[in-house]
């Protein structure tokens, strides 16, 4: 076989091979659509991307010098070094940001791309070149608003910076003005490339992607990072379109995708405008009375709510974050199992942001063993509360403050949130009267029917099932 045949050969087989990946990344989003079938999506993704690297790997063997080989095995050997050192060590809690430092990688990656088509397009066939010249333009455009975006988001949740959101006068002109340049520069580009529009198009993309992301409170920052998501997918579908590889194009246009539907779908959860989230237009909380402690709370202990949780038919748990950073889930699954042996009714009431990352804390109750059949989401869960003996409200906050649906004037007016209140009895575990992530106070805890149990999480649930197993009823 000739030098010839063998490099067709490898072209097909690595188109091939390309299919059968992106067949498999479907598959994997179907699959972790579903608790049932989660952990098979998950290798159906890892598959996919074991496939697609060794059909590229052979690719680049076969039509590269011995250096290139070297530079990629040595770039698969510290990166995936790297990246499993980093995913041993992150914890649960910490999972919002690290992915959102992830999602800066791909980024920074397109524009790293965007620059090297620009400096390699001496073979582009003349037909193409201004194609080619708007795909630059594109992928770094996109990549550095992701990029920048990213690392913004990052610093908030992992609180480097203060979540508040930064009010710029006269924001949203410049926002516009922005994307007014980039096109301006993007048709500039392509009729008469330079290398300044190119330095130009990156630092306002790089400017827009940190404004766009700081202009944003912390509160909605759940939101922030599914749509980071949605934009690393595009940057990634841009570097496709240059480097000529389909699978990075349909990779790409999966993840921005379905990342842009669930963005969509939480800020329906969020009560938000979708194109505000795409401009970076929302987040904006006018100082309000409701950010202050008003009323007078009521205390328990351990003990009274143990008694109160066995003189219950039914109870509701409504995790947040703050059970995440108590890592508190495994004595909360170990309460839900005492109470159902004693006969409670025992469901898990799931807020569609709970946790600032989708999902969060869906993988925290899987985690330590909670039936997937008990585990519901707000809109499953909030017609039955009326008729709830108890709610335990664990890290939770913004989620279940009722002033988002009673009181107009308030920052998060319109979020639909877990109307907790509504249950007969209600116990907030919470380590200080503080306001939640997005600075608004809860109404919830002076109410007539609510208790506070303070302290850490998991030390109070744990004493909760002790005292649980004394109390005969």
């Amino acid at each position: 076989m000739t030098t010839e045949d063998l490099t067709t050969v490898t072209v097909a087989v690595s188109g091939a091979a390309y299919l059968v990946a992106a067949l498999l990344f479907i598959l994997s989003l179907a699959g972790l659509s579903n608790h049932e079938t989660a952990r098979r999506g998950l290798g159906y993704g890892i598959a996919g991307m074991v496939i697609a690297l060794v059909a590229t790997i052979a690719l680049v063997i076969q039509g590269s010098a011995g250096i290139s080989i070297v530079l990629l095995l040595a770039a698969l050997v510290i990166g995936g070094a790297i990246g499993l050192w980093r995913a041993a060590r992150v914890q649960m809690t910490g999972m919002p940001q690290f992915i959102a430092l992830l999602h800066s990688f791909v980024g920074l990656a397109a524009v790293l791309i965007g620059w090297n088509g620009y400096l390699e397009s001496a073979n582009i066939a003349p037909d193409l070149v201004g194609i080619h010249r708007g795909e630059i333009f594109v992928g770094i455009f996109i990549g550095a608003v992701t990029f920048t975006g990213s690392i913004v988001a990052y610093l908030k949740l992992s609180a480097r910076i203060k979540s508040a959101p930064l009010v710029l006068p006269g924001r949203n002109v410049l926002n516009l003005t922005a994307l007014a340049l980039f096109v301006v520069f993007t048709v500039w580009f392509v009729i008469t490339p330079a290398f300044w529009l190119l330095i130009a198009v990156t630092v306002l993309a790089l400017l827009l992607g940190l404004h766009l992301v700081a202009s944003i409170g912390g509160g909605d920052m759940p939101v922030v990072v599914s749509m980071l998501n949605s934009y690393s997918g595009w940057a990634a579908a841009a570097s496709g379109f240059l480097l000529n590889n389909d699978l990075l194009i349909v990779t790409g246009a999966l993840v921005g995708s379905s990342g842009a539907y669930l963005s969509f779908i939480m800020c329906k959860a969020m009560n938000r405008s979708f194109i505000s989230v795409i401009a970076g237009g929302f987040g904006i909380a006018a100082p309000s009375a409701s950010s202050e402690e008003t009323g007078e709370h009521h205390e328990t202990t351990a003990e009274e709510t143990a008694q109160l949780l066995a003189e219950a038919k039914s109870v509701v748990i409504t995790p947040g974050f703050g059970m995440a950073v108590a890592q508190a889930q495994y004595p909360v699954a170990e309460l839900a199992r005492a109470l159902r042996e004693r006969g409670v009714e025992v469901r898990f009431g799931i807020h569609p942001v709970a946790g600032r990352l989708p999902g969060h804390m869906n993988v925290l109750l899987a985690e330590a063993k909670v039936p997937y059949d008990i585990v519901l989401e707000m809109d499953e869960i909030n017609d039955d509360l009326p008729g709830t003996s108890v709610v335990l409200v664990i890290g939770a906050n913004d989620t279940v403050n009722p002033a988002a649906a009673l009181d107009p004037s308030s920052p998060i007016a319109g979020m639909p949130v877990l109307k907790v209140w509504e249950a007969d009895e209600v116990i907030v575990f919470k380590r200080s009267m503080a306001a939640g992530y997005a600075g608004v106070a809860n109404p919830l805890f002076y109410r007539d029917n609510t208790r506070m149990l303070f302290g850490d999480a998991k030390t109070q649930v744990e004493e909760i099932v002790r005292a649980l197993a004394g109390v005969r009823v």
